[in-house]
């Protein structure tokens, strides 16, 4: 009985989409191992598998009660269908983006086997006698991790549409630029474990991209001079800038929570005004070739006067381009490496140059500054000086160009 069941033993394997492949007792060379009886291992008792196919109602431990080819089993395993079709590897759960908010998407089953678990399902499934071996109950399968059932799948769903809530409404003078969703969704990133991240890289990335387009300080600015002619100033410190970091930061805080806002980014510095015109009509202009400065308060000539500026043959020019006043200071000591020069009026743009009274010097202007001119700084009359002094404040541009 028990020679006759194993010739003809046939183990069906049932594949996920339904199809079947057997793998028979001679395919593997199963045969009768005549050194053992059935009342010899119910002697012995081993307790490794048994046939209840067989016997039905009974279990007899049965170790050594059939033998077959190890290495034909191996072939007729790595000769499966399930192991040489097409792979479609597990995917899971995903979440799609579509105006404004996320859907789910079906988790992909698949069809990669785990080869190894196969490999013991079917050779336990033999020594037991089965006759059916479903190779998708026996977990031999590679599954995706999270399917449209897990329990972290609703949480995930409900902080990527709380992220895409968003709405942050940058304005810059007439201008915005909207932080919405469809910008959003492309800073989210869904991990392994279905954690949502916000790319910091990305949101940082927008924020220099909003730096490149509005930040203005150096920037080219036409240019009306007290002699009536139009010029182009390039350079200075002058202008928006927009503090990156502090920014990113913020942005990343309005997302985390939903936000909907509108605001300023944070910035390092402002200029005055936001526009074609930023400079306005209160502002100090220096034309170094003239040696002579002019000051504008809202938009009427409050003093003007001739200067000395930085010695350009001792490489001490002083610089171009559009600045503003750091602070004003009324008496301080200036310091240099040789020098150190009492002045009453302190009024620094760029680092340590400024402009100043200077009571040392008896004449102003003309070609003073090539054979006797300063360190950087734009020296002026006492009565200049005290006229600026008395009526700027910290911002106010001053403009400084060469002809």
């Amino acid at each position: 009985m028990v020679r006759n069941y194993i010739k003809g033993y046939k183990l069906q394997l049932i594949e996920r989409n339904g199809g079947t492949q057997e793998i028979t007792g001679q395919a593997i060379q199963m045969q009768y191992n005549k050194g053992n009886s059935i009342p010899e291992i119910l002697r012995k008792k081993n307790p490794l598998t048994w046939i209840s196919s067989l016997f039905k109602e009974q279990k007899y431990y049965v170790n050594d009660l059939f033998v077959y080819d190890v290495n034909d089993l191996d072939n007729e395993i790595n000769n499966l269908n399930c192991l040489k079709k097409d792979i479609i590897e597990p995917q899971n759960v995903d979440f799609k983006y579509s105006s404004g908010s996320y859907e789910l998407i079906e988790e992909v089953q698949g069809n990669k086997i785990l080869k190894d678990k196969l490999y013991e399902a079917i050779k336990l499934s033999i020594l037991k006698g089965d006759l059916k071996l479903d190779i998708d109950e026996k977990r031999c399968y590679n599954n995706p991790k999270y399917t449209l059932n897990s329990d972290k799948t609703p949480e995930t769903l409900r902080l990527l549409n709380k992220y895409v809530s968003a709405n942050i409404n940058y304005k810059f003078g007439s201008e915005s630029e909207i932080v919405d969703g469809d910008k959003i969704n492309k800073w989210l990133i869904i991990d392994e474990n279905l954690d949502v991240l916000i790319d910091k890289t990305g949101v940082m990335g927008y924020i220099k991209e909003l730096s490149r387009k509005y930040d203005t300080v150096g920037m080219k600015r036409s240019f009306k001079t007290s002699t009536g002619k139009v010029i182009e100033v390039e350079g200075g410190l002058y202008g928006w800038k927009i503090d990156l970091a502090a920014e990113t930061k913020a942005l990343l805080k309005n997302i985390d929570l939903g936000e909907t806002l509108e605001k300023e980014p944070i910035y390092v510095q402002k200029a005055l005004f936001r526009g074609a015109d930023e400079i306005g009509d209160t502002y100090v202009e220096v034309n170094i070739t003239r040696q002579y400065l002019w000051f504008y308060k809202n938009g009427k000539l409050i003093t003007q006067g001739p200067v000395v500026t930085g010695n350009p043959n001792r490489g001490n020019s002083t610089v171009t381009g559009t600045y503003m006043l750091n602070y004003k200071q009324k008496g301080a000591i200036l310091r240099g490496e040789n020098y150190a020069s009492k002045v009453t009026y302190w009024m620094p743009f760029f680092g340590n140059m400024g402009i100043h009274d200077a009571s040392w010097r008896h004449s102003f202007g003309g070609e003073i500054y090539k054979r006797n001119g300063t360190h950087g700084c734009i020296n002026a009359p006492l009565y200049l000086a005290k006229t600026i002094f008395d009526n700027i404040e910290e911002g106010i541009p001053i403009i400084s160009y060469k002809e």
